[in-house]
């Protein structure tokens, strides 16, 4: 099978929980399955950023961003967060490749309006490419991508990386899409974990305002990727991430399941 997986927060700043998510994903390769990573790095980016007395503000969970900022993503995401992630899966025993969706024109962006605001060097991805991902299986390798990508104008753009996950997923036309997060799942109004959730349920759920900062992205990238025919997404908590290899062998009773309306 061919499984899409997303990374980043705490599963990739604590090294435990860094080293398990590692080992979860080489497991996922060793039995025989097709596995790409894409992953964030939105807590390292804002430490990096305030050492170099930059504040960060965003809008509907999304890093406005001049250049300087995406220069910044640049060295941490493509730099520091990568190299790390590859070097985790290369301790589990599989041989990861990283790289940024801007290599190999892997994945086109183009500006993003939020609101009809400019946020800068931000981006949405037009474009996605998957040879170089296809060719890195064909090899036995995990490529494993960062959230960047090349605008037509040349300029790289940050790109949120739910969004990169789900385009990947799509131009895979992967089986499954997992979404490694800091929390249980999606909560309803009461607090409560949702084990399922309906893409229609998700709108209402925004409309009312109860999910809102980094969710929203998440579950509009669960819909994009469900409408273009990912056949399963699943919101994850990375701290139960050893279930990860029996995701078809077993229910699974931690996250939330998107499902298409």
């Amino acid at each position: 099978m061919t499984i899409v997986v997303k990374i980043g927060g705490a599963a990739i700043e604590d090294a435990p929980m860094l080293r398990k998510c590692a080992q979860a994903i080489a497991e996922l390769a060793q039995d025989g399955h097709r596995v790409a990573v894409i992953h964030g790095g939105g807590g390292a980016l804002t430490r990096m950023l305030e050492r170099l007395g930059k504040k960060s503000e965003f809008v509907d969970g999304l890093r406005i961003s001049d250049a300087e900022t995406r220069d910044t993503a640049l060295m941490v995401l493509g730099g520091i967060i990568n190299k790390k992630l590859v070097a985790a899966i290369q301790a589990a025993g599989m041989p990861a490749i990283g790289f940024c969706g801007g290599d190999g024109m892997t994945f086109r962006a183009r500006r993003k309006f939020v609101h009809g605001r400019d946020l800068g060097f931000v981006g949405e991805i037009c474009f996605a490419e998957p040879c170089w991902i296809e060719a890195l299986w064909r090899q036995g390798g995990i490529p494993v991508m960062a959230s960047l990508a090349l605008g037509a104008d040349g300029e790289y753009y940050n790109v949120n990386a739910d969004e990169m996950a789900a385009s990947c997923a799509a131009a895979c036309h992967a089986d499954t899409l997992i979404f490694l997060t800091d929390v249980p799942g999606v909560r309803d109004a009461a607090g409560s974990v949702m084990p399922w959730l309906s893409t229609k349920q998700a709108a209402e759920l925004a409309a009312s305002s109860i999910i809102s900062g980094g969710m929203l992205p998440k579950l509009q990238a669960c819909g994009l990727a469900l409408k273009q025919g990912v056949g399963r997404v699943r919101i994850l908590p990375a701290n139960e991430v050893e279930v990860l290899p029996q995701f078809y062998l077993t229910k699974l009773s931690c996250g939330t399941e998107v499902t298409h309306s």
